[in-house]
């Protein structure tokens, strides 16, 4: 344990530092010449980590943890311990983003027909299976000017956001414009499934013609279970507790072009950032003898390398 902080509170507050060093068994000599020693060179590289670690937190807008600020630094070639970023990060006096408690908002329609469940909470992230699996669901966003309403379409082999659309009201208008935006964006071969909740909007007579007309499947999880659609809710806390929470929006377009923004820029960067962390984990298992992590490991490239043809 370094005692030489205590000895130097010390003598700041009294200026006795012979009684201090006493108490504490340590030799004003020694005291002294570690004072003029300056910092060591451990002191010299944890401040020089800090600086590091607060760039990225800053370039996050503050919803960076430690485990996402410790695949960055190691994207950058610093190979340092999480121990030692989530040390360092809390004496700096900085944290990352958590999400607020989920609340129930599903309304769903008693007198309306419900497709199957096709998906059955298989959410595994594969390379072929982009553009075969969709999800969705709706959110609230609170405004000056009054409550708007965020509709997602992802794809669940990417995690990406392919398609989405904001409005002031709830009508199936709303998710109808997010599935038709996916379509255009991805172009899908017919029979690519969209799964959601029980809502209204999405079990209604007029998404099932939209879906059929744009050759798309639908799949509904079971009643109450919000984890049968846990993709669609991830990503929902993931904005609200990096973007949507964090400030008043004064106005619906200022609150639309934020989330245009998130979801266009920031998401995608959110998205690698996790590649590099299940990569990382299935690099250590592959070390340890693993021969099916590598086919996963193999997969996030797939992933990236499918992304990047896309934006071609």
């Amino acid at each position: 344990m370094n005692v030489h902080p205590f000895i130097e509170a010390e003598k700041v507050s009294s200026g006795n530092v012979k009684r201090a060093c006493e108490l504490l068994q340590v030799s004003r000599a020694a005291y002294y010449n570690r004072r003029a020693a300056g910092p060591s060179a451990r002191e010299r590289t944890d401040a020089a980590l800090t600086k590091k670690i607060i760039e990225v937190h800053d370039e996050s807008k503050g919803t960076y943890g430690t485990p996402r600020i410790h695949a960055e630094l190691a994207d950058q070639g610093h190979r340092h311990s999480r121990k030692r970023v989530a040390r360092l990060l809390r004496q700096a006096g900085r944290a990352g983003r958590a999400p607020k408690r989920w609340r129930t908002t599903t309304i769903p329609d008693p007198a309306a027909t419900t497709p199957t469940d096709l998906i059955k909470r298989d959410f595994s992230c594969s390379a072929r299976d982009i553009n075969s699996r969709w999800c969705g669901d709706i959110t609230y966003i609170n405004t000056w000017e009054g409550w708007m309403y965020l509709a997602t379409v992802i794809d669940l082999g990417s995690r990406k956001v392919v398609g989405w659309a904001t409005a002031d009201h709830l009508r199936t208008d709303l998710v109808e414009q997010a599935l038709r935006n996916a379509v255009a964006q991805r172009r899908p071969d017919p029979g690519v499934i969209f799964h959601s909740d029980r809502g209204c909007q999405y079990t209604s007579g007029q998404y099932a013609r939209a879906a059929a007309d744009a050759g798309v499947r639908l799949s509904v999880g079971r009643k109450g279970q919000c984890w049968d659609n846990a993709v669609a809710e991830s990503f929902f806390a993931t904005i609200k507790t990096e973007l949507l929470d964090r400030q008043p929006w004064p106005t619906k377009t200022k609150a639309h072009k934020a989330i245009f923004e998130y979801i266009e820029t920031s998401h995608q960067l959110n998205l690698s950032s996790r590649s590099r962390l299940i990569s990382d984990r299935f690099r250590r298992r592959e070390r340890c003898g693993g021969v099916v992590e590598l086919a996963g490991s193999e997969t996030v490239v797939q992933l990236a390398e499918h992304d990047v043809e896309q934006s071609a």
